[in-house]
């Protein structure tokens, strides 16, 4: 192939990823990304979650973009507003990101190739560039130096879990095994999918070819997140650790994390969501299990997962 028909391969419209975004009251920086998905070359199909927004997000959003699908949730749904959308995606494979952040150009097209070719991969997670500088994000580290083992045919290193604001996932997969968990909201909501993909036999890759760049909110409130966090992250563990393990990595989490307020809130919570969380347990398989565990060992030593803030 030439350049001129290779440029004009990539330049061309491709419409096989949606993009869904949540966003709630950060006008100013949907704006910014919704402009940024237009101009991608792919023209992918946008659809717009607003969670309750009270500064005009929504309207703004459907003002200036009207090809651009914006749903309005009557209340704060968090990472289950993704559901919402997802549920009238018609494309194979849908691209998350966050009001803060936007795809490369040409990284949804290589996406939608690489699982196009690899019917039992569900999802490739993209390289995070953190602006304004463009180095990379902690967490790269982490999936690139993934320490499970994974077919030959994946795109990049097997992973275990995922970022959705930085994945590509196939839509009947992610339909299939239940979107995101209403009762995790925000905030660490990833794993506890990841690993229901797992267990009905899909396989994640990280896939360096892919780049998402991120610009961190001013109006995020870090610590509150970071309650959020270790509350979900508890209770994914009560939900499919099995008993011993779930122990173990529950006081492995109480020695290490900061003795303060927000981690007794955060304690607090899991603890008080415990009776529908042991309604809703499944404990994984052996095997699973023992992929979760060297997981957790990797993610003991490596440094993006402090619960600090």
């Amino acid at each position: 192939m030439t350049e001129r028909h290779e440029h004009a391969e990539t330049a061309r419209p491709d419409h096989r990823v949606s993009v869904v975004v949540i966003t709630r009251n950060r006008r100013e920086e949907l704006l910014r990304t919704l402009r940024l998905l237009r101009e991608l070359p792919e023209r992918p199909p946008v659809l717009v979650v607003d969670n309750a927004s009270s500064d005009g997000t929504a309207e703004e959003a459907a003002a200036r973009f009207p090809e651009m699908t914006v749903l309005r949730a009557e209340s704060n749904l968090g990472a289950v507003g993704r559901n919402l959308a997802v549920a009238r995606v018609r494309t194979p494979y849908v691209a998350f990101c966050d009001d803060d952040s936007w795809w490369e150009p040409g990284s949804l097209r290589h996406a939608a190739d690489l699982l196009d070719a690899r019917p039992r991969l569900a999802a490739v997670t993209a390289r995070i560039l953190v602006e304004p500088g463009g180095e990379e994000d902690p967490v790269v580290a982490e999936l690139r130096d993934s320490p499970l083992a994974g077919p030959p045919w994946l795109p990049g290193p097997a992973i275990g879990s995922f970022l959705a604001a930085a994945t590509v996932l196939r839509a009947d997969a992610f339909r299939q095994a239940g979107g995101f968990h209403p009762g995790l909201w925000l905030g660490g909501e990833e794993e506890l999918l990841a690993t229901d993909l797992q267990r009905a036999g899909w396989w994640l890759s990280y896939a360096p070819e892919l780049t998402i760049r991120h610009a961190p909110s001013v109006l995020r409130d870090p610590t509150a997140r970071r309650v959020v966090g270790l509350r979900n992250t508890l209770w994914f563990t009560w939900l499919r650790r099995p008993a011993w393990a779930a122990v173990r990595r529950t006081l492995h989490l109480a020695r290490t994390v900061p003795r303060d307020r927000a981690s007794v809130t955060a304690f607090g919570r899991a603890l008080a969501g415990l009776p529908w969380v042991l309604r809703a347990r499944v404990p994984v398989s052996a095997p699973l299990e023992a992929r979760l565990r060297t997981l957790e060992k990797a993610q003991e030593a490596g440094g993006s997962r402090r619960y600090v803030g």
